[in-house]
């Protein structure tokens, strides 16, 4: 079974958080993710928006980190978009980016990201037994005053590095590669998360993986491309240098080939086409980054009426 999501930003207001979160539901996205970037609003608040306009939505931020959010308030936040949303949650954890420029060290991110990832999964189950990790500890008899809706959420674990993608074949339901929407990286991702699922005795199926990049379709599929080259140029640094199947420019014009790699661009065919690619080397799901379109609306009708269809077509086949 495969998932089309969408990402939305923090920077909009809850009026729009609103009327997107309709227009998803309405085209029949599978998933709402909302990035929790630097700088950015907290993703649970228009998590909580998009809970409250919606009634099948899988709703989730992706990512947070353990560096910013120790795993309590990380088990809160999401007990409660649970709890709004009626059992609609997932939790998506990373190591973060860009967190340098506020001063935020991260280290022993893999074993931060493990132990956070059981401590909240012990306070979502209601688990009182505490936990004394390398990083992180519990004391015995801590837990969250509130009742939640479930005991436990599906976790996502996003990720370029092998070590951390041997942890989520280990212990998530989702490893995400965001940035990328290279059929390449998922085959590549397959062959890292196979570690972890060998050391836990787990399938490889029981790991999706999930693809997710910068994503802009329109009629003018040249300008849908030159828009994002622009939104890609803004972090293909951080990227890049972490996919290995290619050379990547940096501070140059991006080439068509490299643009493809990294971004969902063009007429909704080519979009299509690209997303089919990513289906066809084992992505679950895949999730359309913002802008998305030329503007944000335009984009996402174009995404509904347009590309997702022709994908649930070929699927049923």
């Amino acid at each position: 079974m495969i998932e089309v999501g969408l990402g939305l930003q923090g920077n909009k207001k809850p009026a729009e958080y609103a009327k997107l979160t309709r227009l998803a539901e309405h085209f029949g996205f599978d998933v709402l993710t909302v990035f929790s970037d630097l700088m950015y609003q907290p993703a649970i608040a228009p998590l909580l928006i998009a809970a409250q306009h919606s009634s099948r939505l899988r709703l989730g931020p992706a990512c947070l980190n353990p560096f910013t959010l120790h795993p309590y308030e990380i088990a809160g936040q999401i007990a409660t978009l649970d709890l709004v949303s009626d059992g609609r949650a997932y939790l998506g954890l990373a190591r973060g980016t860009w967190l340098a420029s506020a001063g935020i060290k991260q280290p022993r991110a893999v074993k931060a990201i493990h132990e956070a990832a059981d401590i909240i999964r012990l306070l979502l189950a209601r688990d009182r037994n505490g936990y004394q990790g390398e990083v992180f500890s519990l004391a015995p008899g801590t837990a969250l005053q509130y009742e939640g809706r479930r005991t436990e959420v599906p976790l996502l674990i996003g990720t370029w590095s092998p070590k951390t993608a041997a942890l989520a074949g280990e212990i998530a339901d989702e490893v995400k590669i965001g940035g990328s929407a290279n059929p390449a990286m998922v085959t590549r991702m397959r062959e890292l998360v196979q570690v972890g699922t060998s050391r836990a005795g787990r399938s490889i199926s029981e790991i999706g993986i999930v693809t997710g990049a910068v994503t802009v379709v329109a009629e003018d599929g040249r300008a849908a491309r030159e828009l994002a080259r622009s939104e890609v140029g803004m972090y293909l640094d951080v990227v890049g240098r972490f996919d290995p199947t290619g050379p990547v420019p940096i501070g140059a014009d991006i080439p068509d080939d490299v643009l493809d790699r990294f971004a969902m661009a063009g007429t909704p065919e080519q979009v299509t086409e690209q997303v089919r690619a990513l289906f066809a080397a084992g992505a679950r799901r895949v999730e359309f980054g913002s802008p998305h379109g030329i503007t944000e609306e335009d984009g996402i009708r174009l995404l509904g009426e347009r590309v997702l269809p022709r994908l649930r077509s070929a699927a049923s086949r």
